[in-house]
């Protein structure tokens, strides 16, 4: 199994993490020619070797050809991602992190998500580090993102709405429930972008342990300071252990005197918010009444973000939290030929030993609806050219 890790100990923003991803590995010319396929004008890539401290790393800027400044909603964001050329699941990672952005700035501002209007985030060079994020992450092929401490900075920093303090009001709303720490340096050390990357890519928060290093790789901000370098560090490794068990929650809650449709949007956010699994179950409460069971599973680090979703969506007016030991397969993901193209194929792995293999089904039903066929015949089909 792989797993990345960020170590933010000097913050994240966009442009750090694209430094520390190349640096880690992933081609930029790979990079410059996935992000062609949004058909977006007026950027460019510029990547350079630097160091800060003496540590020498990758530092990537975005480059704005063009002056021309669009303040974009939240929709005209998911056009142009829709629209591209970009595989699904770089599409489906890139909506997931803006949307984090939108519903931060949703409940600064107290407007409606759709109506949120993007600023810094609508840009292109925004834009860019988002979607340029989702590629690198898919890139390199990891199973599980675990994530550092994030530290914020401090001080003030000027954007579209005036100066503000650090960290900035949407990065306060992103970070909710991840572990972080202030005052390292004097500046935005984490930008909103930066903050709605791990806090989307993030399986687990907290000190790196349990984890062999293969690969180092460092991403070199824009800022100078005198005690602390400015660097994105990131860890390519793998477990320790061949075991692939570990600590975590299970948040529960009784609902019975909440409208049924509310479940679909709680149940939208959990999941935007990175957690392992989200299920309802029927049951039967005090005198008789039918209720329903909230069951969420999460990484130990997400209870608060999970805690804010059920206590300000649902009716629910008490948790249960619960800790566990789970258990999961090490997975594994390639490519296989297929009548239809090539399809991404997730294998799962007991003791070394494959026990299951399996198409990705958004896969299945994109083919099945470019082909119109029954997602049935085409998973069927998949399956025969993979076992």
């Amino acid at each position: 199994m792989k797993i990345l890790y960020y170590d933010c100990f000097s913050g994240i923003s966009g442009d750090m993490n694209l430094g520390a991803m190349t640096d880690l590995g992933v081609s930029i010319s790979y990079l410059e020619n996935e992000l062609g396929k949004l058909k977006l004008d007026g950027w460019k890539l510029k990547a350079e070797k630097d160091q800060r401290h003496g540590i020498h790393g990758t530092k990537v800027s975005v480059i704005l050809t063009s002056h021309e400044h669009h303040h974009r909603h939240l929709g005209d964001i998911e056009e142009i991602i829709n629209k591209s050329e970009l595989d699904e699941k770089t599409k489906e990672l890139s909506l997931r992190i803006f949307r984090k952005v939108a519903e931060a700035e949703s409940l600064v501002h107290r407007i409606p998500v759709e109506l949120v209007h993007f600023h810094e985030v609508g840009a292109v060079d925004s834009i860019v580090d988002i979607v340029g994020a989702a590629i690198c992450f898919n890139a390199l092929e990891v199973d599980e993102v675990h994530v550092s401490r994030v530290e914020l900075g401090s001080g003030f920093v000027k954007c579209a709405h005036g100066t503000l303090p650090v960290p900035a009001p949407a990065t306060a709303e992103i970070i909710k429930g991840l572990p972080v720490r202030t005052g390292g340096v004097d500046f935005e050390a984490t930008t909103p972008t930066g903050a709605a990357i791990v806090a989307t890519l993030g399986n687990r928060f907290g000190p790196l342990t349990g984890i062999k290093i293969h690969k180092t790789g460092y991403g070199v901000g824009h800022r100078e300071h005198p005690d602390v370098p400015n660097l994105l560090r990131v860890f390519l490794g793998e477990p320790e252990k061949t075991e692939t068990g570990h600590d975590a929650l299970l948040i529960e809650c009784n609902i019975d005197d909440m409208i049924p449709e509310f479940f679909d949007n709680i149940t939208e956010r959990l999941k935007g918010a990175g957690v392992s699994d989200v299920y309802i179950t029927n049951i039967i409460m005090k005198k008789g009444r039918p209720g329903n069971l909230l069951s969420v599973i999460c990484e130990t680090g997400k209870e608060e973000a999970v805690k804010e979703i059920i206590f300000s969506e649902s009716t629910s007016v008490g948790l249960r939290t619960i800790p566990f030991r789970k258990d999961t397969l090490e997975r594994k993901f390639d490519t296989v030929e297929t009548v239809y193209g090539p399809v991404t194929v997730k294998r799962s792995y007991f003791k070394g030993r494959q026990v299951s293999a399996k198409p990705e089904y958004d896969e299945c039903k994109r083919i099945a609806g470019e082909n119109n066929l029954p997602v049935k015949e085409v998973y069927n089909k998949i399956m025969a050219a993979i076992v």
